[in-house]
């Protein structure tokens, strides 16, 4: 699926038809840590590591009705709503800039866990770790080491292209992303 089919609205046009429909099918494809630290008001949690687009779709079978759907700054949202697309929804919405653009917004936020760093923040410093310790062990005790950071490098590479990134779904489950498990289907 080209993400150019993707229908998407801002966060002010997204809260003014909630104010108007407070029944809008509205997710959070974060992670349940990022979820509990901090997200709009009324949104449901499906974590994209987690995401079951066909029992998504099944849920949100009015072809009519949009499924609108937020995380950090609209990259997972995207990948959720190519997901629903693929499942059969006809109609998912990604919110541009995300939570981020919804808190800048001053709008209706719910706050109910610990701070977490985004999972993004979380990727980029294992990445560092992992690329400094590989080329440490390399320079002070074997050279063969320097393996560690030519393979993370390759994997940095490929995500981007890709948009893929094993290691962040391997992040996503870690236990301080951990946080409420209610999803949007769980509560049907």
């Amino acid at each position: 699926m080209e993400s150019t089919s993707i229908a998407t609205i801002r966060v002010g046009d997204l809260a003014e038809l909630w104010k108007k429909n407070p029944n809008l099918a509205v997710i959070d494809v974060r992670t349940p840590g990022e979820f509990d630290s901090v997200h709009a008001v009324g949104a449901r949690l499906e974590p994209l590591h987690d995401l079951n687009a066909e029992k998504l779709a099944a849920a949100h079978s009015s072809q009519d009705s949009p499924v609108y759907i937020l995380c950090k700054s609209g990259v997972r949202a995207t990948q959720a709503a190519e997901r629903l697309l693929a499942a059969g929804l006809s109609k998912p919405v990604v919110v541009e800039g995300g939570t981020d653009a919804w808190i800048a917004a001053g709008l209706e936020v719910e706050r109910k866990g610990r701070k977490v760093i985004p999972l993004d923040r979380q990727m980029r410093a294992t990445a560092g770790v992992f690329i400094f310790l590989g080329a440490l062990l390399a320079l002070t005790i074997n050279p063969l080491f320097a393996w560690i950071p030519l393979l993370m490098g390759c994997g940095l590479f490929l995500s981007g292209i890709t948009g893929i990134c094993p290691m962040t779904s391997v992040i996503a489950r870690m236990p301080w992303n951990q946080g409420s498990r209610q999803t949007c289907c769980s509560k049907k």
